[in-house]
């Protein structure tokens, strides 16, 4: 496998869409930094200069000119869009289209106005991945789920969409609310969806002082709450309050929907081939389905992160990125299962209700890689957990079962990080020797190969106390293992 060295510098954030591969038109595989450039080629299908203005240059590291932000820092989000769909002229089918933005084009910066049309044209696919194929409805559950747009710097932008049928009669066709925002939190903007749905029934006039006020308010640091004051007729003036959870690596997520599709077991066979860094694609007919259960998946990696290829809905006409060779994590709908034509060193797992079977494909090692001891201990820890558990119990209660089996595995890596000169520098060989429990060996050797453990190590070695929350829970697990032994050794005294 090669490795890739670059600096995420966003150890916590959510994975990246970046590194796709994908067939272009004219037949060869093509390397793309960007989600963007590879959606602009697929949507123009033609090859173009440097100078056509359908070619994007990703922009700067640093903020463009003329982007706000709350005094606190850092804005609750970018954009706001209301994505429609319309008729094709001459053609057959549907095509997505703007129907309403906040903030104003006209209020934009220059770079802005040009950072903005390129996440326009991108979250168009994202919030109607099916393509063109669509029918008016007279009845349409709503979904809320979300997609990650990443630029060649690293720098990465989280979508969060809601569709549902708009208010009329007779038969119609869906639209979206999408918003663009830095800050990875779902349930926080399920709940901003929902004030901007009960102000888009009255009027789309009353989304835009909502959402003024919420652009203008700081944004709360993790277990805090920010209020916002809404004036609504024949309502008058709410008070909106919006929570951030107190762990900021769990706020994106919610274990709900992974073990609503999969039982303890199939957890486990999927975290060991991700821990493995392979490829894996997840099957569902519900947006929101894939999209929360990619993100439980990474969530169980923590403290490292996946450093791969992660797509949570794949678009129709990025479909080829599933030939690519290199790792990564996909999320289909099922009507796309047919164009699957490479299923060979592949995990493919449905979550339907009801799949006769969850695994479409896989390896077949997946029950063997974690050691026997550790996954015993990890079901029994899941099987503790309570059916009516709130969101924050159950998140606690699995992170904590996942994060036991690095801590026990790896988690002496820092007494293998040593100083030489002004550089830090870790030791492989006296790792390996140190590695408590032999039966964990295997495991461990074929872990620090992967590309999530490298660059963890590699921000061990250059930046200070980077991974200070895993470095506490592997101190608290070394003082429990202490006083044990001496709990252990003061009985085996009063029994001699």
């Amino acid at each position: 496998m090669s490795r890739d060295k670059r600096r995420t510098g966003q150890q916590q954030q959510t994975p990246t869409d970046t590194d796709i591969l994908v067939e272009m038109d004219h037949g060869a595989m093509k390397k793309i930094s960007s989600v963007f450039s590879t959606l602009q080629e697929k949507l123009h299908k033609t090859k173009r200069s440097s100078s056509d203005p359908g070619v994007y240059a990703s922009p700067a590291a640093a903020p463009p000119a003329g982007r706000e932000r709350s005094h606190m820092g850092q804005l609750f989000f970018e954009y706001l869009l209301v994505v429609s769909l319309r008729k094709k002229r001459n053609e057959e089918g549907y095509e997505p289209h703007i129907t309403y933005q906040f903030p104003k084009r006209e209020v934009m910066g220059r770079l802005q106005r040009e950072e903005e049309e390129k996440c326009m044209k991108a979250a168009h696919l994202f919030c109607f991945p099916e393509g063109i194929n669509w029918a008016p409805l007279t009845e349409y559950r709503s979904e809320t789920f979300s997609f990650v747009l990443t630029e060649v710097d690293g720098s990465r932008r989280n979508g969060y969409c809601r569709r549902l049928l708009p208010d009329g009669r007779g038969a119609r066709v869906p639209e979206a609310y999408c918003i663009i925002s830095r800050v990875a939190c779902f349930g926080l903007f399920s709940k901003i969806f929902d004030e901007v749905e009960k102000r888009r029934q009255i009027s789309k006039a009353m989304i835009y002082p909502f959402m003024q006020s919420l652009r203008e308010a700081p944004l709360p640091a993790p277990g805090n709450t920010v209020t916002i004051s809404s004036f609504i007729p024949d309502a008058g003036t709410e008070i909106i309050s919006l929570t951030r959870p107190v762990e900021s690596w769990l706020e994106h997520v919610d274990f709900r929907s992974l073990f609503r599709c999969l039982n303890h077991e199939e957890v486990l066979m999927v975290f060991a081939a991700v821990v493995m860094e392979r490829r894996i694609i997840f099957i569902s007919e519900e947006l929101s389905t894939l999209s929360q259960v990619l993100h439980a998946v990474t969530a169980l990696l923590y403290p490292f992160v996946w450093q791969h290829t992660f797509i949570s809905i794949v678009p129709t006409v990025l479909i080829d990125v599933c030939a690519a060779p290199t790792p990564y994590l996909l999320g289909v709908q099922k009507n796309m299962l047919d164009l699957l034509t490479d299923d060979s060193d592949l995990m493919i797992v449905d979550l339907s209700p009801g799949a006769e079977t969850k695994f479409i494909t896989r390896m077949g090692d997946e029950e063997s890689l974690l050691p026997a001891k550790l996954k015993e201990e990890l079901l029994s820890c899941l099987s503790a957990r309570k059916h009516d558990a709130s969101t924050e119990e159950l998140n606690s209660l699995v992170s904590e079962a996942f994060l036991s089996i690095f801590i026990k595995t790896v988690g002496h890596f820092s007494h293998h990080v040593k100083k030489s000169g002004n550089t830090r520098l870790f030791h492989k060989k006296s790792f390996l020797k140190a590695v408590e429990h032999k039966s964990h060996l295997n495991f461990v050797k074929l872990f620090i190969q992967t590309q999530m453990f490298d660059l963890f190590i590699q921000e061990e070695e250059t930046q200070p106390n980077p991974n200070a929350f895993f470095h506490r829970k592997v101190s608290e697990y070394n003082e429990r293992k202490k006083k044990e032994k001496m709990k252990a050794g003061w009985v085996r005294g009063v029994v001699v």
